[in-house]
């Protein structure tokens, strides 16, 4: 008689799955970057089309050929840089040391933070000079603020984040960091077509769902008493207790997710370029930049998007897509 292998229905991976405190990202991690820049841009999900582009994947069967891939674009209006954060080495890690912040910050910041009344900027930028001159400062990141206004987003408050600020020094990345302070920043400024960046967002929430919905167990013969989608036990006598990987009901869906090494098709700043006939369905026409990926993206329309410079780049040598066509056919079914 053949072996019986019954594997365990649905991963254990990412558990506990508990809902996200807010719905954009949180970067914890950033790759090592001796380009001088800003590592992450965060834009909007508007929704997917088609793009015909020349397969430049020189082992790829279709390689020189027009093939169809799928894409998402997202729309990326410029970001405020509202101050920089300086941090130094700690037992358990990084500790922040101080920050500097722009001394007129944007009015609709107010709908966030509580907006400083009186603040001396150039005494921050000060003490931050003292720390960089005594070396104490190892990891810099700006502080910025997404502009969904810009978009075409029913939203007025908007989200404040870190990106790392790449570079071969601290002195480099103090004085770039400085650079930007009070100003806007684009995509194009950040990321170039052909690259590949890491996605990250939160996914769609589905609520409270049951175990064979959320873990794909086994639906129980006809005959079960007490009901058929759900576990036939959740555990022994012995140990007395419910072991944590029994598959059992609870949230499904908003969480965090990050995908990486998704290739930037296309950069612009005419929307009309991408936007179908009759606008994205559930977002509408595009208003601002805009960014077109390889592939899907995690979340639904509208959720903010981060995209951060891939932390584990593929070796391919980066060029530029030779896009023939991108797909504006109306999504509205007509």
């Amino acid at each position: 008689m053949a072996k019986a292998s019954k594997p365990r229905r649905g991963s254990l991976a990412f558990s506990p799955r508990v809902r996200a405190r807010r719905p954009y990202p949180r970067i914890r991690s950033w790759p090592e970057s001796e380009e001088v820049r800003l590592q992450g841009f965060v834009g909007y999900k508007a929704g997917m089309t088609q793009v015909f582009m020349i397969d430049d994947r020189k082992t790829s069967l279709t390689s020189g050929q027009e093939i169809a891939v799928p894409a998402t674009v997202i729309e990326v209006p410029p970001v405020f840089v509202c101050g920089i954060r300086l941090y130094g080495k700690d037992p358990k890690g990084l500790r922040a040391l101080t920050e500097v912040w722009v001394k007129d910050l944007p009015k609709e910041l107010a709908r966030k933070i509580k907006l400083p009344k009186k603040y001396d900027s150039n005494r921050a930028l000060e003490k931050a000079q003292k720390l960089i001159e005594a070396n104490q400062v190892v990891e810099i990141t700006a502080i910025v603020s997404s502009q969904p206004w810009k978009a075409n987003v029913p939203k007025k408050k908007p989200e404040l984040m870190e990106v790392r600020v790449g570079g071969k020094s601290v002195q480099e990345r103090w004085e770039y960091g400085k650079s930007l302070l009070g100003k806007e920043v684009r995509v194009s400024e950040v990321f170039k077509e052909g690259e590949y960046v890491d996605v990250s967002a939160i996914t769609k929430g589905k609520g409270f769902q049951g175990p064979v919905k959320r873990w794909g167990i086994k639906i129980l013969p006809r005959k079960t008493r007490k009901g058929r989608r759900q576990v036939g036990s959740i555990g022994p006598w012995t140990p007395a207790r419910i072991m944590w990987t029994v598959p059992m009901a609870g949230q499904m869906g908003y969480h965090q997710r990050t995908e990486y090494n998704k290739r930037i098709l296309k950069i612009g700043d005419d929307g009309k370029e991408v936007t179908p006939r009759g606008g994205f369905l559930r977002y509408g026409p595009i208003r601002s930049d805009y960014v077109v990926l390889a592939g899907s993206v995690p979340g639904p329309t509208k959720r903010l998007v981060h995209l951060r410079q891939a932390i584990r780049p593929k070796t391919a040598e980066i060029s530029t897509p030779t896009i023939t066509h991108i797909s504006t056919v109306s999504q509205q079914g007509v």
